[in-house]
């Protein structure tokens, strides 16, 4: 598989990921809390793929090194919003099991 393969294979799948993410948020029942943690996750959640569209567009290695390390940590705040609204029971936690 050649970089530009890979590129726009994971451009794909980060769009899936925001998509998904956007679909969980739907039906988690709205109140004061998951108010909150749900803009949360949705700034982290779209932040991984437009962090991974600037990366390919990087002009440089120390750039693009600056916009992969951002591709990491949105996904990792994303998996603690997750854990959050998987320990306070909201949501459906199987609809990324799919």
């Amino acid at each position: 598989m050649t970089n530009e393969e890979f590129n726009t294979l994971f451009r794909a799948r980060t769009l899936r990921f925001a998509l998904n993410i956007i679909a969980f948020l739907e039906i988690v029942p709205f109140n004061s809390v998951t108010k909150t943690l749900s803009g949360q996750l949705c700034n982290a959640a779209t932040s991984v793929g437009s962090n991974w569209r600037a990366f390919c567009r990087g002009r440089s290695i120390n750039e693009k090194y600056s916009k992969i390390c951002i591709v990491v940590e949105e996904g990792d705040e994303c998996q603690y919003w997750l854990e959050i609204f998987n320990h306070l029971c909201y949501g459906n936690k199987h609809l990324f099991l799919l």
